[in-house]
């Protein structure tokens, strides 16, 4: 009997990019090491991000977007749990005050992380009621959908997971919250890679593969603007077996810089002891 593929579960991450003046890159991007006891991709560097939760799905939240978000949006949910993990995950908040218009400043986000961050990462509140509270509008305007994974069917635990990037505010420091993130980083794509080839960091295929892609663009704006033009393919990674081992195929219309990937090369026969 054919076992039946894990449940899919919804996900969003974000990519907060910035310019940088590094003599490897031009923008960077900030990324937390998963805490060991995490259940996925435990001890990488990765974006900041996680599952939706219910209240993501809140029809209330309706009064604390954008007026040019479309409440149709398939994407929408993703969208706020994105926003959500960032405060959550890294203390920054994509979110304007609904009277001024202008995006909160560090002052308010001190205040409001005070009030709300541990409660919220906790599940003791949600995050529209944050946004009630605070008067907040969630600015999903701000967020360009960059990327789409799932899961391969294999995996005991698997994501439908959604990126997306987004102008780190420039008045918010980022920083890690110590629980579900252990370290944190502004790291350039280029200096990422070096690091992965050179064991100081460990980054997971789909990390890496939305860490390259950003090498491709000159300034975070640049990044931002053209992922909002930019048809995102549906990434489902399959598995290939062949003599030569076992590969990882992903679509050729995602536009990564691979199609294949080797996750378990054969052992040469003559190699072995005998």
């Amino acid at each position: 009997m054919t076992k039946e593929p894990a449940p899919l579960k919804p996900a969003a991450t974000v990519l907060l990019v910035r310019d940088c003046k590094k003599a490897s890159d031009q923008l960077e991007v900030f990324m937390v090491v998963r805490h060991h006891q995490i259940d996925f991709a435990s001890g990488a560097l990765v974006f900041p991000g996680g599952k939706v939760d219910s209240a993501d799905l809140n029809p209330e939240l309706k009064n604390h977007l954008p007026q040019s978000q479309s409440l149709d949006d398939p994407l929408l949910s993703f969208k706020i749990a994105s926003i959500r993990e960032a405060f959550e995950e890294c203390f920054i908040l994509l979110a304007r005050d609904q009277e001024t218009g202008k995006l909160i400043t560090s002052e308010r986000l001190n205040g409001i992380s005070d009030k709300y961050q541990k409660d919220m990462q906790s599940g003791k509140i949600d995050i529209l009621s944050m946004a009630a509270a605070e008067n907040l509008e969630l600015a999903t305007d701000l967020l360009a959908h960059y990327s789409h994974w799932v899961t391969p069917t294999f995996m005991p635990k698997r994501f439908d997971t959604h990126f997306f990037i987004a102008l780190a505010p420039e008045e918010q420091l980022a920083i890690h919250d110590g629980e579900e993130s252990v370290d944190s980083v502004w790291i350039g794509p280029n200096e990422a890679m070096k690091g992965a080839d050179e064991g100081t960091y460990t980054i997971i295929f789909p990390t890496m593969m939305n860490v390259e892609y950003l090498t491709r663009y000159e300034t975070a704006k640049e990044a931002v603007e053209k992922s909002a033009l930019t048809k995102t393919v549906t990434v489902l990674p399959q598995v290939e077996i062949t003599d030569e081992g076992k590969f990882l195929n992903i679509p050729a219309e995602a536009d990564y810089s691979l199609t294949r990937r080797l996750i378990d090369p054969m052992m040469d026969p003559g190699s072995k002891k005998s």
